[in-house]
Formats: structure tokens, C-alpha cells, sequence
């Protein structure tokens, strides 16, 4: 079965680019705009991972994380974010995000993040461990 990865950004750019990479990769992508819209995609179509831009017009990335862990709490949230509020990144990471992109992100190393969590690939991983 195909893998689902959310998009949910309020910058148009950002949501079509990471589109296109996701699908190039073989995984269904969907977007979304809004908080809203998000939710509404995470109860119909349960994403395996979310793209989750930190500050969206209405509903924050708090908040709207908030909400997909109550929908499914096994959903992955990445969270993107053009500020580097240590703060609000700590209340991510306690609410169950997995790490955080700071805008503007490697592309590569996102698409790196994302395939290392839904593959369980961790052959692709840039840290040696154990050296």
C-alpha cells in the first residue's frame, strides 16, 4: 500500500515543491492550506507523516498537531518552521513531533527525514553510529 504524506503550509511554493518530491517518490501527497482542511484530511484519508508549517493564518502548527495526534497518535509530524523559537520547537517535540526543518530547509535532507520514517530505512541515515 502507498504511503500518505500531508502537506499543510500556507505558502503555495512550498506546498507544490514538496508535492512534487513526495510523488516523485511514490507516495501519495496531499495539501493543504489551512488547519481545517488539514484535519479534515487526516480523518479521511490517516497520512502516514505530516509536513506541518508552524505558523498558519487561524490555527497554529501547535494546535493543529495537537488535534491529528488526538485523530491517530501513530500519524508522523514533521514540523517546518522560518522561526527558530526553541520554545514552541520543545512543546512540538513533547506533543510527538519527530523533528523539525528550519525554513529554508535542504530539500534533500527532508526527503531524506521523510523516506527514513516511512521506509524504517535507516541504511540511508548520514550518521555513523557506533565510530
Amino acid at each position: 500500500m502507498d504511503k500518505k504524506v500531508l502537506i499543510v503550509d500556507d505558502q503555495n511554493g512550498i506546498r507544490v515543491l514538496l508535492m512534487e518530491v513526495f510523488s516523485s517518490e511514490g507516495y501519495a501527497t496531499f495539501q493543504a492550506s489551512n488547519g481545517k482542511l488539514a484535519l479534515e484530511i487526516v480523518r479521511n484519508e490517516r497520512p502516514d507523516l505530516v509536513l506541518l508549517d508552524m505558523k498558519i493564518p487561524g490555527m497554529d502548527g501547535l494546535e493543529i498537531l495537537r488535534h491529528v495526534k488526538t485523530i491517530d497518535a501513530d500519524i508522523k509530524v514533521i514540523m517546518m518552521t522560518a522561526y527558530g523559537e526553541l520554545d514552541i520547537i520543545k512543546e512540538a517535540t513533547d506533543l510527538g513531533a519527530l523533528m523539525h526543518f528550519t525554513k529554508p530547509f535542504d530539500i534533500d535532507e527532508m526527503r531524506l527525514a521523510v523516506n527514513s520514517e516511512l521506509r524504517g530505512d535507516q541504511s540511508n541515515s548520514r550518521y555513523a553510529i557506533g565510530t
